[in-house]
């Protein structure tokens, strides 16, 4: 009896798994068929015009938009998964708390975000739709991801490493820096990437924040659509379905670029 629920238990996983990946594929390939014939030079020209549909200064916000919130969100991720991992006590109510708070956190939807954002950062700071308030919202979407992501990388480094490195005489932090954040490199790093994607694919919370304007930003207090608001505006509009086919195409190329670089600096970080 147990044998014949194994076998149903292999068989159900393994359906499963043929299943996701042949979703997968058929989703990847659907984008690249639509999508492909479409890309052309125009679409990259500097200015985005009605006629082109540029992407170029999607592309050029999108990447603003990453690196401003990942400046904000790492670091406070970071340094609280390593206070909940190394200096708070096991049993702390208030990490318990914490912990509380940022699955709660991670579970608000996108929209409710782009409101906050929206009353907060665009409308009681003053801001307006800028990168700077998409910038903010989405650095407060990611960081529970962030932190949680982390916490458990650190958590994962066995704890022999930390008492060979006590045994040497480093000190608590020397042993964090040297000794625990390399090892649980990887898992930060996947943290770091879920993290992007998110921010990549990002629509409702950069409407109502960052805009819909199709520009290169002056600074940051410009208004500017990234590549997902850009795909979705012209899909809703009906006038350029083959440019918004062709925009998946090369958010997913970004993606896969990201994850292949991430995987590298993953592997020599780990081997060094």
């Amino acid at each position: 009896m147990a044998r014949q629920i194994s076998m149903i238990l292999k068989v159900l996983v393994l359906t499963a798994t043929v299943i996701t990946f042949g979703l997968l594929l058929f989703l990847i390939g659907y984008i690249l068929v639509m999508g492909l014939p479409h890309l052309s030079l125009a679409l990259f020209a500097w200015q985005y015009t009605s006629a082109n549909a540029s992407m170029l200064p999607s592309i050029v916000n999108t990447v603003l938009m990453t690196l401003f919130s990942l400046l904000i969100a790492l670091p406070f991720g970071l340094f609280t998964a390593i206070y909940l991992t190394e200096y708070a006590r096991r049993g702390n109510k208030f990490v318990e708390v914490i912990r509380l708070m940022a699955e709660t956190l991670a579970g608000i939807p996108s929209i409710v975000y782009g409101l906050f954002g929206l009353l907060f950062f665009v409308t009681y700071l003053g801001w307006g739709f800028s990168i700077l308030a998409g910038g903010a919202t989405l650095s407060i979407m990611i960081l529970p991801l962030i932190m949680r992501t982390a916490e458990e990388a650190i958590k994962a480094v066995p704890d022999s490493y930390r008492e060979a490195s006590f045994a040497l005489g480093a000190g608590h932090l020397r042993t964090i820096v040297r000794i625990v954040l390399p090892s649980a490199v990887p898992g930060i790093l996947a943290g770091i990437i879920l993290a992007i994607g998110r921010i990549v694919g990002e629509t409702a919370a950069l409407i109502y924040t960052a805009g819909t304007v199709a520009k290169l930003p002056e600074n940051l207090l410009s208004s500017g659509r990234t590549l997902s608001v850009h795909m979705y505006t012209l899909s809703s509009e009906g006038f350029h379905t083959n440019e918004a086919y062709a925009t998946a195409v090369v958010l997913l190329i970004i993606v896969l670029i990201i994850n292949t670089l991430s995987a590298i600096i993953a592997r020599k970080v780990t081997k060094g």
